[in-house]
């Protein structure tokens, strides 16, 4: 209520304060879950007919505490954010809508992974997508491209709601009950068929909230338009929830399945792991090419998820624990850089007006916190030690290439291709994110934006060093995690995983304990060579510069136009995946009045659409769009028609529910 009585300036802190509060709320309601304190609660008149249930375990207090931390750095980054880019009147970031609506946004996504019933859980899901909506839409009337990411988001969402609805109203039908107990129970009881079609309806519900390959055509519209704190909020947090989704209804309340559900979730994961970085490596928008990183991440989520199923389905638990381990500590790990990534671009919008990153360069000497932030987000993204990122996917790794002794063809098929797959995805990230440092932060400045840049407001630094302090614990610290990831994967309800002896779990996760060494390994070497490099600059005194300039071929000094762009440094990669990218040249020749063998200009366009998006979404889209359309014709504007289409509607539900009973 304090967003729409307050003046601009202090109902952007005010919000920004209740939002910090409500993600250290729950952050540390998360780490006590962790810790083993659960707890339960049913409020029978909050919602009509079955009230709403919650509770918190340790799984659901995992997200909890990681979405909580992420939200309380961010709300900090966010009042700098917003106070310094001007308010915008009456609408924008500073606007009381999109003020009252983050406290609400935070919350719910705080609570989501705490609802324990169908109806609690599709309420807190459908208010999670709402108000990620008018948080989308914040900047709509400053760019057509906000109200056409804003409508991709609310089709793809509310698509997923209803996939996601009848998935769990079908489980709850045949299960006897609504509440998450009543599922568990129950599902022994149900048909094969009845248990494969949720788990197919719900899974492809939430891949799409994660921004899974093919259901991820609105993540990289949403995420680049939304205000920064927002899009650190969506990818850092909101994405993990569709991660959450898959796993305890797949393994607790469905108990687990065949070995065909677990096939498609890494088959699907590997495809957006790849598809995603590759479109990360070609684009040139800034934020769009961390929309595309975050496809990417959670395709390794979900191959971790799927390669656990796939091992307790074959009876060995320790390593589908380890394979879980790996994916819910690639979930947290991922959100500590993304989030860091998103507020570090903010940062550099705000400053230069652009996300262009052939329009940048130069921002190291003029935003150096900045370029430092980001760098630390870049290297735990590429997962090479000593980022935070790597420890995730080296356990990965290591579960995937321990499954290779298990027996059966899929699982002698589908792991080492995910191992390949795995490999080359941190392959193309490392040159994606060498791309945009090299090219946004290190290059000369291409554009006057980049070239008046300056450092963002102690408000701004204070939330991304936060998330970057966040980032280094992870590092060099993650065995701090065990006892949590332990108890978490327990909660999972992964088969195997259940002993427990005294209270605590038997189940310990020394491979991160191990894996300790050679991160703090590499991280003494890069401390080392910083060290060295460093000396000479310190004891060695200024270099003099000879007063006699050098011999340059007379080529004079080399100006920006002679750099690399972000374009012309992925022009190898694209060739390499010319036949996948498909990419789209146009080459325009303006020839002179005089003579048509004279040139003027020679223009070249080269870009590289969403080939997912263009040969499967836009067709349906033009074919739904001519049948609307044709169905005007429908509308003639008689009464009598209209009551005649009612009566056929009518005669059809009786005709369906006579045939269905």
């Amino acid at each position: 209520m304090a967003g729409s009585a307050l003046p601009v300036r202090a109902r952007v802190s005010v919000s920004g304060i209740c939002t910090a509060g409500v993600g250290a709320a729950g952050c540390v309601a998360g780490v006590a879950a962790l810790g083993g304190e659960a707890w339960s609660a049913s409020l029978p008149d909050l919602l009509p007919l079955a009230g709403a249930h919650l509770a918190v375990d340790p799984l659901s207090g995992l997200f909890m505490a990681v979405a909580g931390a992420v939200t309380a750095a961010v709300a900090v980054y966010g009042i700098g954010y917003v106070n310094g880019n001007g308010g915008h009147g009456s609408h924008g970031p500073a606007s009381r809508t999109t003020q009252t609506v983050l406290p609400l946004f935070a919350l719910s996504l705080l609570l989501v992974p705490a609802a324990a019933s169908v109806s609690a859980f599709l309420v807190l899901w459908e208010l999670m997508a709402l108000s990620s909506l008018l948080l989308v839409l914040a900047e709509h009337r400053e760019s057509p491209r906000v109200r056409t990411a804003g409508l991709w988001y609310a089709v793809m969402t509310h698509l997923g709601l209803v996939l996601l609805l009848a998935g769990l109203a079908l489980f709850a039908a045949h299960s006897g009950g609504e509440t998450f107990a009543d599922l568990r129970a129950g599902a022994g009881g149900t048909s094969p068929a009845v248990r494969d079609t949720v788990f197919v309806l719900t899974a492809a519900a939430f891949a799409s909230k994660a921004g899974a390959v093919p259901l991820h055509a609105w993540l990289p519209r949403a995420h680049p338009e939304a205000p920064s704190p927002v899009s650190a909020l969506m990818s850092g947090v909101m994405v993990n929830l569709g991660a959450y989704g898959i796993v305890p209804t797949a393994f607790d309340l469905l108990g687990g399945g065949p070995s065909w559900w677990w096939i498609g979730l890494v088959t699907v994961g590997g495809l957006s792991a790849v598809y995603g970085v590759l479109q990360a490596a070609m684009a040139s928008d800034l934020k769009r090419l961390l929309a595309y990183s975050t496809a990417e991440n959670m395709g390794l989520v979900l191959i971790g998820t799927g390669a656990a199923g796939l091992f307790a389905r074959a009876g060995d638990g320790p390593l589908a624990a380890l394979a879980l381990v790996a994916a819910l500590l690639h979930v947290v790990n991922h959100s500590a850089f993304k989030a860091l990534l998103f507020c570090a671009a903010g940062s550099v919008l705000r400053a230069t007006g652009v996300r262009d990153l052939d329009r940048l360069g130069g921002l190291r000497a003029r935003m150096p916190f900045t370029t430092g932030l980001f760098a630390l987000g870049a290297l735990g993204a590429v997962a090479l030690p000593p980022g935070n990122g790597f420890i995730g996917e080296w356990l990965l790794l290591q579960s995937l290439v321990h499954g290779l002794r298990l027996p059966g063809a899929s699982v002698a098929i589908a792991l080492p291709l995910a191992v390949g797959l795995i490999a080359l995805s941190a392959g193309i990230a490392a040159a994606a994110f060498v791309k945009a440092l090299g090219v946004g932060f290190f290059s000369r400045p291409r554009g006057e934006g980049a070239t008046g840049a300056r450092e963002s407001g102690p408000a701004m630094i204070a939330g991304t060093v936060l998330l970057g302090a966040g980032c280094v614990a992870l590092a060099l610290v993650p065995g701090l995690l065990g006892p949590g990831l332990d108890r978490a994967v327990i909660a999972a309800g992964l088969p195997g995983t259940d002993a427990v002896t005294g209270g605590r779990a038997a189940l310990r996760l020394d491979a991160l304990s191990a894996s300790l060494s050679p991160v703090w390994l590499v991280a003494a070497l890069t401390a080392a060579l910083a060290l060295a490099a460093a000396l000479p600059r310190l004891y060695g005194g200024r270099r003099r510069r000879p007063n006699a300039k050098l011999w340059d071929c007379g080529g004079g000094a080399p100006t920006p136009r002679m750099a690399y762009t972000a374009t012309s440094f992925a022009e190898p990669l694209q060739r390499v995946f010319d036949d996948v990218l498909a990419p789209e040249r146009d080459v325009d020749v303006t020839h002179a009045r005089e003579s048509a063998y004279l040139v003027e200009r020679i223009r070249f366009r080269n870009q590289v659409p969403d080939r997912i998006e263009h040969r499967a979404y836009l067709p349906v889209l033009a074919r739904l769009a001519r049948a609307g359309r044709a169905s005007r014709r429908l509308a003639t504007g008689s009464v009598h028609l209209y009551l005649g289409y009612g009566l056929l509607g009518l005669l059809a539900l009786f005709l369906v529910l006579a045939v269905g009973s």
